[in-house]
């Protein structure tokens, strides 16, 4: 068993990790090419055969990397299995997008995330209808890549871009969760681009400096967040809560799988947030 003191640094945990979220994109991509068999979990959301096929590829592989370490993925909790958590643990979210999955389109991710002391401080965010990756750790920064086989090349280091001048704001919101909450938000900025995405692509969009703020208000859980957070963060971006204060992970105090709900939050670059 592996005690949270003893796992990899954050860059080479990363690196241990791509090889799973490769095989998971590879799986997901199978079933796709297949049929896809849709059920609904018990708060109504779409679940695939390569939702389950995604995450047990993680779940090995984060056995061997790191035994002994909680991990809180989306399908074990939806089974009800929900491990307790301390200082250290994963998220974990295999097929995040589902939606986008079931109807054709190409905005669904692998997501794997480790926390420490409720901050993202590595994740890992692979494409696989584009073959790419986002990385971004702690002690490393951020970078993406393309995948080619089962490497990652043409590797390169990303940041987010300098405050704008105040003419134009880019924004990125959800494609299938739009709320009026988020859309009043938005309307507080002088919008240059606003850019509809899927999953946790929004946050990479801002961590590679494509867009300037990604406003959250409405449902999610940490599993959808954590991996692009980290990226985001790694990357030199924020991510807050409505009210300005820090976004943390873990539990929150609520019983269940309402445990790990997310408070509403805005990501950003170099922007200067209102809150």
């Amino acid at each position: 068993m592996t005690n949270a003191t003893d796992l990899l640094p954050d860059s080479q945990l990363a690196e241990a990790l791509l090889p799973a979220a490769i095989a998971a994109g590879r799986a997901i991509l199978d079933v796709r090419a297949k049929s896809v068999s849709v059920e609904k979990k018990a708060d109504s959301s779409p679940v695939t055969d390569a939702d389950h096929a995604a995450e047990a590829i993680i779940l090995a592989a984060l056995a061997k990397v790191a035994p002994g370490v909680p991990v809180v993925a989306e399908e074990e909790v939806a089974a009800g299995r929900l491990p307790a958590v301390g200082r250290t643990f994963f998220l974990v979210d295999p097929l995040d997008g589902t939606k986008e999955f079931i109807n054709g389109g190409s905005d669904f991710t692998v997501n794997i995330a480790l926390i420490r002391d409720s901050e993202p401080v590595m994740g890992v965010v692979h494409t696989p209808a584009t073959g790419t990756v986002h990385v971004g750790t702690a002690d490393d920064g951020a970078w993406t890549g393309r995948v080619e086989g089962d490497a990652v090349v043409d590797r390169r280091p990303i940041t987010v871009r300098p405050c704008p001048d105040g003419t134009r704001v880019d924004v990125v919101a959800s494609k299938s969760h739009r709320t009026p909450e988020t859309d009043a938000y938005i309307g507080r900025y002088p919008v240059g681009d606003l850019v509809s995405a899927g999953s946790s692509l929004k946050f990479c969009l801002v961590a590679e400096g494509e867009a300037d703020l990604y406003p959250r208000m409405g449902t999610t859980m940490q599993w959808d967040t954590a991996a692009g957070d980290a990226v985001l963060r790694a990357a030199g971006g924020k991510v807050v809560t409505t009210e300005g204060e820090p976004f943390r992970y873990g539990p929150n105090g609520e019983a269940g799988i309402t445990a790990f709900r997310n408070p509403w939050f805005i990501a950003a670059g170099g922007l200067d947030i209102k809150v």
